[in-house]
């Protein structure tokens, strides 16, 4: 258990004294693997600490232990020079250490403050909520995250709900907050603001151990960087000033990285995909998409920018014939695929890269093997007179394995033993060698390595060269201005306008331009305020 002379603060109270973070030789394995490799890491009070690696570095592993989820096989924590040992989560939050994940522990049907106060010992007996509300309420106000407390999880924006996640662990006393790729669903604007907050922590005292795959952000926000590959040290504690993007990707995986990757000049075909007026709703019944009509043409990438949550994974799962449309057409290649069955779009040239890459995109359970000929198992040769072809699947999935650069030991293992982003490898592989005609990707490279990214990239605009023609929907907008030849804003699931990308460094009135329309301006608007945007 934690030692009992380490902080446990229930209530918000005066900053305590701030304390040193040490993790000395920490080594974890798991069967196979060795996750961390003897790492040391340092975190010093009132600093913004940068944690990076590629995928399988060891990092979500190291802090894992840190924030009392996993115990280390060997090596020493210390807070202020004392060695602790934690058991449980609880054991690292009474002890100043809290960690807030990327997807957030928020109950959506309960207030702010119950929420804050969920799994608490005290209050036990009588809970005199307008008492806490007032509590919660000035806590906010001192580290600049203001928020209703008496507003329930669901009438609040992501932004906030994230707001609601950090003062959960200030309100349990956290000195040092672990967060774990924080920035992935907010808009440009709200990215800004979660800054300001975090330097209003750090100048208080709180310490900031911040995991992030975007290398511009931790340029702009960590004084210092430990950087993990294949679970040791590469870069301890180096002070973030100075560094470039590029050193720090070289440092992550080992090689030089192409953030910007040569694009030829779009040569924009017949129209192939054209969504009119669609309408449907979400899973509890609610209207989720409210009239979109957008077009994809061939040899073309067309983004979709949005805030997570505001129609765009219900607009992929009815053009894929997952999820019914109330109203509205959806034409491939002037034929009606809306409210038609998944096969029915494969068989006319659809592809589809689904955002859950475990439940959705692939079986879990299945070998590699049989997770590639999804597509293709119906169709000779791999099927033969009503039965497959074992030999010739097995021959296929070693050829994708090869030139997709699947790492994995044989085709016959289990795709739930995959990396995340050897599985979308697996993917992208069975989607591509189909050679679509139209290809939906939902989030590609979400949670991938620099160098996986680099990859994916490569494959879409490879595509997109062939003459297919991609819906890239995507809550990176770096991705979204590299790859696309156009890019349409969603919001509330209504189209709030239309801007082309031109070639070079894109132009910051048309990054805000964008960011505004993804917190709910139209265009239209925009562009009467005075806004210079493309197009």
């Amino acid at each position: 258990m934690a030692q009992p002379n380490l902080p446990n603060n229930p209530d918000p109270s005066p900053a305590q004294p701030p304390f040193v973070v040490e993790m000395r030789g920490i080594v974890k394995r798991f069967p196979g693997v060795l996750a961390n490799d003897h790492v040391d890491f340092e975190l010093r009070p009132g600093e913004i600490h940068a944690l990076l690696g590629e995928n399988g570095a060891g990092k979500s592993t190291l802090m894992n232990v840190l924030a009392g989820l996993y115990r280390q096989d060997s090596g020493v924590i210390k807070i202020n020079g004392v060695p602790v040992t934690f058991s449980s989560p609880r054991d690292a939050i009474n002890a100043g250490i809290g960690m807030i994940h990327q997807h957030f522990m928020l109950v959506p049907s309960q207030t702010v403050t119950e929420n804050i106060l969920l799994g608490l010992d005290n209050p036990r007996f009588i809970l005199n909520l307008s008492r806490y509300d007032s509590k919660i309420a000035e806590l906010g106000k001192q580290f600049g995250l203001e928020v209703d407390p008496r507003a329930k999880i669901w009438q609040l924006s992501v932004g906030e709900q994230q707001r609601v996640e950090i003062l959960k662990m200030l309100y349990r006393g956290a000195n040092v907050l672990i967060m774990d790729e924080p920035t992935a669903v907010l808009a440009p604007q709200e990215i800004e603001g979660l800054f300001s907050i975090l330097r209003s922590m750090t100048a208080q005292g709180k310490s900031i151990i911040f995991i992030s795959h975007k290398l511009n952000e931790i340029t702009a926000i960590a004084d210092r960087v430990t950087v993990l590959r294949r679970g040791k040290v590469t870069a301890a504690g180096q002070p973030a000033r100075g560094l470039t993007r590029q050193q720090l990707a070289n440092l992550m995986v080992g090689r030089d990285v192409i953030f910007n990757l040569e694009k030829k000049p779009v040569q924009r075909g017949e129209v192939v995909l054209d969504i009119q007026d669609v309408h449907a709703d979400n899973d509890k019944g609610l209207p989720a998409l409210r009239g979109v009509s957008i077009n994809v043409c061939a040899g073309e990438i067309v983004g979709l920018a949005g805030v997570a949550g505001n129609g765009q994974r219900e607009l992929s799962q009815v053009i894929t014939g997952l999820r019914k449309c109330k109203q509205g057409r959806i034409y491939l290649n002037g034929e009606t695929v809306s409210n038609r069955s998944v096969i029915f779009g494969i068989q006319r040239g659809m592809a589809y890269i689904p955002e859950d890459r475990t439940h959705v995109g692939t079986a879990p359970n299945l070998s590699v093997t049989d997770n590639v000929i999804m597509r293709k198992y119906r169709q000779s040769p791999i099927s033969q007179y009503g039965l497959l072809n074992m030999p010739l699947a097995v021959k296929y999935a070693n050829e994708l394995k090869q030139a997709y650069d699947i790492i994995v030991p044989h085709v016959s293992t289990p795709v739930r033993l995959l990396s995340g982003g050897n599985l979308q490898r697996v993917i992208l592989a069975r989607e591509i060698s189909g050679q679509p005609q139209f290809m939906v990707a939902v989030q590609p490279t979400r949670g991938l390595d620099v160098g996986a990214i680099e990859g994916v990239h490569r494959l879409l605009l490879a595509q997109r060269e062939a003459g297919a023609a991609i819906l890239l929907i995507s809550e990176e907008l770096e991705e979204l201005l590299s790859l696309s030849d156009r890019i349409y804003v969603i919001y509330e699931g209504k189209i709030m306008g239309e801007v082309k990308i031109e070639p070079g460094e894109p132009d910051p009135g048309l990054i805000e331009t964008i960011g505004l329309m993804m917190t709910g301006t139209p265009l239209e608007q925009i562009e009467q305020q005075g806004v210079r945007v493309h197009g």
